[in-house]
């Protein structure tokens, strides 16, 4: 038991899997040498000791009840190229500037190599409200954090669940507003002074930032021709205040594109496109392989970049765009 609970903290990765439903835990490392963050089922690690402590004992606890048919997706079970399956992640709750409230979710594709192709309907729908509140349903590798977000009034008591029902596993995560579960994504970690991107489609138009972002579209093409896709992108120019951000004043903003729903495949002229440093601005194509109604995402990440972000889920932002490709 000890040695299964220290060898999964040292990976900074594990699962469990307790009575039939699957529990990702992922940790990473902060710059202080503490574990900073976990995105999982219910349990926030950062919030404090003794709720880390907790975590890990029930890690241990579900780790024991896992019976030998469930190896392959026990803790210390190898990564496995394809096979396996995806959890949706509760990021945590901010709020906006107009008073409503975010409830951001990212996703965990087990596998290395495999992405999943899961559109919106019986397998994969939030509740309550329509099935469709804008997540993914294309699934890359591995973890991808705050890639959209559901707004709720500021009084919403309820909760928000994705599920996603793939190759037998039924996993249906809660987005809520507990106090401390409330993250910085438009401010960043406090007393950083460090804030996300801000991303347009137009020198004019409206600015997103945060997961949210902003939405644009719909755009019309047709299968296999090019579509030109520019993205006006601005940050504070500050990193995080950590060691992770020093020297990195005045990097530019980094730009990575992702399919993020439609029926056909997308291929990018470039999926990280440079940002004219003058004119603020970066360009880049999609050609789409079929017919049908698709939305492109847009990370807009500044020096401080992703996986470091921490308990304060900053500072990047999502940019969507809408697409109809005709025959």
């Amino acid at each position: 038991m000890t040695f299964h609970l220290i060898a999964a903290i040292l990976v900074g990765a594990c699962e469990a899997r307790l009575k039939g439903v699957s529990i990702p835990i992922a940790t990473t490392l902060s710059k202080r040498m503490q574990i900073q963050r976990l995105t999982a089922r219910e349990v926030p690690l950062s919030r404090s000791p003794l709720l880390t402590v907790g975590a890990l004992a029930l890690v241990a606890v579900a780790t024991a009840r896992t019976s030998s048919a469930q190896l392959t997706s026990a803790p210390l079970a190898p990564a496995r190229e394809r096979g396996q399956s995806v959890t949706p992640a509760y990021e945590g709750w901010y709020k906006n500037p107009d008073g409503t409230v975010s409830l951001s979710f990212g996703y965990y594709n087990r596998n290395l190599k495999e992405t999943l192709d899961i559109p919106v309907g019986p397998n994969n729908f939030i509740q309550p409200g329509p099935a469709d509140r804008g997540q993914p349903t294309f699934f890359a590798p591995r973890r991808h954090w705050g890639v959209f977000a559901v707004t709720v009034p500021a009084d919403f008591t309820g909760k928000i669940v994705w599920t996603l029902i793939i190759r037998g596993d039924t996993i249906a995560i809660p987005g809520h507003l507990r106090p401390n579960w409330e993250i910085d994504a438009l401010h960043g970690e406090a007393g950083s002074g460090n804030t996300p991107p801000t991303l347009a489609f137009s020198a004019d138009g409206p600015k997103g930032a945060g997961p949210l972002g902003l939405t644009s579209g719909p755009l019309t093409t047709a299968v296999g021709a090019p579509l030109s896709l520019t993205v006006w992108a601005s940050d504070d120019g500050r990193a995080e205040s950590s060691i992770v951000g020093l020297g990195k004043e005045g990097v530019p903003v980094k730009l990575t594109w992702f399919k993020h729903q439609g029926p056909g495949n997308v291929v990018f002229g470039t999926e990280t496109p440079a940002v004219d440093k003058a004119k603020g601005t970066a360009t880049t194509t999609a050609t789409f392989s079929a017919p049908g109604s698709y939305l492109l995402r847009v990370r807009a990440n500044d020096a401080s970049g992703v996986i470091s972000a921490g308990h304060a889920q900053c500072c990047w932002s999502n940019g969507f765009v809408k697409v109809t490709v005709t025959p």
